[in-house]
């Protein structure tokens, strides 16, 4: 089982192996930029050969990065948008340079001017991006917020079918229980499945929900002690089809005996 944290890649990237490895995961998230600004700065020669040593021994694998918030694909705003698809495109660059295959990024809002609007901007977004073989972007499901794009599973499948791009999903349970999936019922992660197709599923986050089923509300717990609950995850990950999937979690509190719970839940312990 690939099961691992958003871990933190502070004073240099490198460290964010020998974080993950100290908690026992065996892959991680990162981000590779300041995640509440629109600058990249150049990562330092030693720093970037280190991290691309510690990703080729294979003890943590894969290696995502996560977008900075501020980008917004879906925004109404030109001035917004246009930075959003220039960062986007620096950041895949970079991931690239690293030998990062994966890249996570949400879908923003479409600011009060309708989801239709909103995805097609997505789409457009993703179609003027430089996205090449190296590193495949995956699009984040969201919990539903007002004027978000991307909470349902039927505005997901329409971003994919309008893009002429590669790209993959990255499900988070809080979001899904929390724009409405109960992902403890059989029933619906068949229905995810059948409109998303796991095949296109590259990634879970894995987080607990403070708030209950369709709350709306994007507050993550540790896993066990929010509304999904012990007995929700079992039953989530006794959907086979799910389990060879990394599993990475971006939770309150990180612990060695929360990998070991999840573990024990998915009954690879």
């Amino acid at each position: 089982m690939r099961l691992g944290y958003h871990v933190s890649a502070a004073q240099s990237i490198d460290l964010a192996f020998d974080r993950a490895l100290a908690l026992g995961c065996n892959t991680m998230q990162i981000f590779i930029s300041n995640p509440r600004g629109w600058e990249i700065k150049e990562i330092p020669k030693e720093a970037k050969e280190a991290f691309i040593a510690k990703s080729k021994t294979g003890e943590v694998s894969p290696v995502v990065a996560h977008m900075p918030y501020l980008p917004n694909l879906s925004s109404t705003n030109e001035s917004t948008y246009s930075k959003s698809i220039e960062n986007l495109n620096k950041t895949l660059s970079l991931c690239s340079e690293l030998s990062i295959k994966y890249l996570v990024t949400h879908l923003g809002s479409h600011l009060g001017k309708g989801t239709e609007i909103g995805i097609r901007n997505v789409v457009n977004a993703i179609n003027k991006a430089k996205i090449g073989d190296e590193v495949t972007l995956l699009l984040e499901n969201t919990s539903g917020s007002k004027n978000s794009v991307g909470s349902t599973l039927e505005e997901l499948a329409a971003i994919r079918e309008g893009s002429d791009k590669k790209i993959g999903f990255c499900l988070d349970t809080c979001h899904l229980y929390a724009a409405g999936y109960d992902i403890t019922k059989k029933e619906v992660l068949e229905e995810i499945d059948r409109k998303l197709g796991f095949k296109d599923v590259y990634l879970f986050h894995l987080n607990d929900s403070k708030f209950q089923l369709g709350s709306h509300l994007d507050r993550h717990e540790n896993i066990g002690r929010g509304y999904i609950g012990k007995e929700g995850f079992s039953r989530f990950f006794s959907y086979r089809k799910i389990l060879a999937k990394p599993f990475i979690m971006e939770t309150p509190q990180e612990s060695s005996e929360e990998l070991l719970l999840v573990k024990q839940l998915s009954g690879n312990h």
